[in-house]
């Protein structure tokens, strides 16, 4: 990895909400958000959705410890700089709805998709093989996959089309044997989350989230 970028955005409350991938710092690797398992970056509900969108995150009725929280941190980093090793893929570590560590990868669709579609490239391929086998790794793992475009055509175009392409990833990380009991949200939603400070390309975007399951929770508590 040729450099690490760290951004921090603090939040009062830290809500969270992708086979083969890659990250971006320039070509290759760079990780936004804290490390060494602490929970610094942004919530999901202002990444997904800025507020709007679905929060992502283990429906556990609890609080969790901080010693469970350290030991899933630890784990989120280790994912998040493996998955910074992929072509094309940028990473950023994130909260979930518990206030645990949780890693987004994002893909640009350029990257993934040829214009107006959903049929990987052979080149997205290669990359969600290299996520698949980060994800494959550890199944206590749970994953959504959302799917952005840009403002061209109509939204209930854009909707289709976003839509099409999560799920073709999901689809495509199955084939990879990634077990279908980890994809806990896969959506389209069209460009209802558009970013006005990226460019079109950049909003023409899939984003994978890795965030802690039930089970995971439950054996960083016994920890």
């Amino acid at each position: 990895m040729k450099y690490v970028k760290i951004t921090s955005i603090m939040l009062s409350a830290a809500i969270l909400v992708g086979s083969c991938g890659t990250l971006n710092n320039t070509a290759k690797g760079g990780i936004i958000g804290g490390g060494s398992g602490t929970v610094a970056g942004a919530a999901i509900g202002g990444l997904i959705g800025k507020g709007k969108g679905a929060a992502i995150g283990a429906a556990i009725g609890a609080v969790v410890g901080t010693g469970a929280g350290v030991v899933i941190g630890r784990k989120m980093d280790k994912k998040a700089e493996e998955a910074a090793r992929i072509e094309g893929a940028e990473v950023e570590k994130v909260t979930d709805t518990n206030g645990l560590a949780a890693v987004k990868v994002s893909f640009t669709s350029g990257i993934l998709f040829g214009f107006n579609s959903s049929a990987l490239s052979n080149e997205a391929k290669a990359s969600l093989r290299e996520l698949a086998q980060i994800l494959r790794d550890d199944p206590t793992t749970d994953i959504a996959i959302i799917g952005h475009t840009d403002k061209v055509g109509t939204y209930e175009a854009n909707v289709k089309v976003s839509k099409n392409r999560a799920y073709a990833v999901e689809n495509y990380l199955q084939d990879c044997n990634v077990s279908p009991a980890q994809f806990k949200v896969v959506k389209g939603v069209a460009y209802d989350e558009y970013d006005e400070s990226k460019s079109a390309d950049e909003n023409r975007r899939v984003e994978v989230y890795m965030y802690a399951s039930e089970q995971m929770i439950r054996e960083a508590q016994q920890q």
